[in-house]
Parts: structure tokens; sequence; C-alpha cells
């Protein structure tokens, strides 16, 4: 049997059922000792499982008065982990609701332990299997696609509870956002910037009852999940329409009332509306979107590269496209629409990947 006597396993649970101790049961039998229990606010009627969890299994337990969502239980046992596990070398994660295999717990731990340095273990589903809700399958899939298409996260299971931690990692997990289920993508997008490598383990995939006890509410914690996506879109919209309406008037204006600006109106125009509409986007995206902690001049300078580059790209394709379909006002405003929908793609994953990417994670930092 492998050594997981420096490994803790934790975790977070709100009103759990029997299944809790079969799940504190069976990781005890392949050899883990240190379990740590997070209450997230557990009703008093089945407050008595944590209770048997401390009494006949002498877990630890920490508790929340209220439901404060996962993402803080996970954070409150890695804060709790740092200040009272000196000899840890690492946590495990795992759900309490009995769908993550003893065996599969077991792998993922040892998978860590054989890997020099950094990295994030994740126990990854097959959610092609038989066994999978249809709701569960198409979920899981669709978030994949869209973080895989926007962000270039090349995870097969974005909300897989059951991750390997080494501890060196844990003080870089307490800075990320979020406090319920979208702290866990938000968690993948940060090691993937941070350059932490992400690995990933196959697991067994179980579902029981159709995942009836899952706490995951479909249309307010996807809203969560996908929140650096919305905040960008909707950061992108405000700033599109600025950008717009600036570019219109002023290519009307030089076109029409400065008549001696007109050979250059859309060169003017282009170069004016894209410098006040970047004032306004990239002070959005800095705190609101990406919430990047890198340097402000760093920042500052990469995306004005990048906004240069955008507009020059953006002009270039418009006066293209318009000396083969026209240079009337509204063709030139439609092809410009067309031309900065295709840009906005292109600009979320630089910006994602480069522009507000934080400095490389070391180990040395987490001392």
């Amino acid at each position: 049997m492998a050594d997981f006597r420096n490994i803790t396993v934790v975790i977070p649970s709100l009103d759990p059922d029997d299944k809790l101790l079969t799940v504190i049961q069976g990781v005890r039998e392949k050899g883990f000792s240190d379990i740590l229990l997070v209450d997230d606010g557990t009703c008093p009627e089945k407050q008595h499982f944590f209770e048997t969890a401390q009494a006949e299994y002498g877990c630890e337990l920490l508790h929340h008065p209220k439901n404060l969502g996962k993402g803080r239980a996970l954070k409150t046992a890695f804060e709790w982990l740092l200040k009272n596990r000196p000899d840890m070398v690492g946590c495990v994660t795992i759900d309490g609701d009995n769908q993550h295999h003893p065996d599969d717990i077991a792998a993922c731990v040892e998978r860590m332990q054989g890997i020099e340095g950094d990295v994030l273990v994740l126990g990854v589903r097959d959610f092609n299997a038989e066994n999978v809700p249809p709701k569960s399958r198409f979920g899981n899939k669709c978030t994949s696609f869209v973080f895989r298409a926007f962000c270039g996260l090349r995870v097969s299971d974005t909300q897989t509870g059951l991750r390997v931690f080494p501890r060196s990692i844990l003080p870089k997990m307490l800075e990320i956002a979020g406090e319920r289920f979208e702290y866990e993508t938000n968690m993948l997008l940060s090691c993937k910037n941070s350059g932490i490598p992400l690995v990933e383990q196959t697991i067994q995939t179980i579902y029981i009852n159709e995942n009836e006890t899952t706490h995951f509410h479909p249309i307010k914690d996807s809203i969560r999940v996908y929140g650096i996506i919305i905040r960008f879109f909707l950061s992108s919209v405000l700033s599109f329409l600025i950008d717009y309406g600036l570019f219109n008037l002023f290519y009307y204006l030089f076109r029409n009332v400065y008549v001696r600006f007109a050979s250059h109106a859309l060169f003017f125009a282009t170069f004016l509306s894209r410098l006040l509409s970047s004032l306004f986007n990239f002070t959005v995206n800095r705190k609101a979107v990406f919430k990047s902690k890198a340097p402000l001049p760093l920042t500052m300078v990469r995306y004005y590269i990048l906004c240069v580059l955008q507009m020059l790209t953006s002009y270039g394709l418009v006066k293209l496209f318009s000396s083969f379909w026209g240079r009337g006002s509204l063709k030139v405003a439609v092809i410009k629409l067309l031309v900065d929908i295709f840009l906005y793609f292109v600009s979320f994953r630089i910006q994602q990947a480069w522009v507000f990417r934080e400095p490389k994670h070391t180990a040395d930092e987490s001392k």
C-alpha cells in the first residue's frame, strides 16, 4: 500500500447523508488517515453525520455558520491546512456523495507523488459512458468546448471535484477569485496562466440516482462558471458600441464636414474611435474581467501593442473589403461590423493568454 500519511483528504459537504460516512470509510481503508471535513452551513437535522465522522473516524471538522459555497469551503480548508499541517506534502479534494471511488482517489494521489515540481492532478470522467445522465453529459462537454475555444483550456472535465494539490501551490489557490462552483473553473484558468501543469488521471464515471443530490444550480451556477467569458462579452459589447458609434460619427464628419480630410476619413475614424474606446476597455478588462495582478505598466504596454495591431488589422481588412464592395457609409459600416466580430474572438484569446497573464508561479514564491 502506498504511503498517504502526509496527504490530507478534504471533503466539503452541505447537508450530507449516509454516503458521506461510506466515503470516509473507503478512503481510510485505502490508507488515508488525515481527513478534513468542511461543513458548509448544513442544517441541524444532518449535523449528526459530522458528529459520527468525528467520533468514529477521527476526522477534523470545520464549520461555516451558513452556506458560503464550495469555493469558500475549499479555501477554508486550504488556509487551515497551511496553518495546522506543517508536515503535509499535499491534499486531495473529493466529493462526499460517493461518486469518487477510493481506488481512483489513491491513483490520483500516486500520480501527483510521481511528478516532480508543481502540478495539479485532475481526476477526469468519461462523459461518453452509458451511465452519465444526459444533462451532465451535455453540460460538461459544452463547458469543456467553450473554455477550449475561448481560453485555450484543454481539460476534458472542468468540474471534477477530485483534485490533488501539492502543498506548494495552496497559497496560489487562496488568491483565486470565486466562492462557489465557479472557483473550480477559475482555478484551472489560473493554473494555466501561471504555468502550473494540469495533469489528467482517468477515473470511473459514477452517478448515483442521476446525480440527484448535487447542489449545482444549472442557471445560477452556470452563469458563475462562465463568468470570465460573460464579463468579457459585456465589456466588449460596451467597448464595441463606443468604438462603433464613434467610428461612424467620425467617418461621417471627415467625409461631409471636414472635407479636407475626406481622403483619409477611414484612417482617422478608425484611429480616434479605437483610441477612446480602448481606454474604457483596458480599465474594465484589467479590473473586472481578468482581474489581473500583473504589473500595470506591463499590461498596458501589451494591451496597446495588441490594440494597435488590432486597429491596423481592422483598418486594413475594412479597406480591402470596401475596395470590392464600395465605400459608402452604410456598406463600410456593415463591413466594419463583420470584421470586428471576427477580431473580438481573436482578442479574447490574446488578452487572456498574454496581455493580462500573471507572472509564472514558482515553488519559491509559496514558501
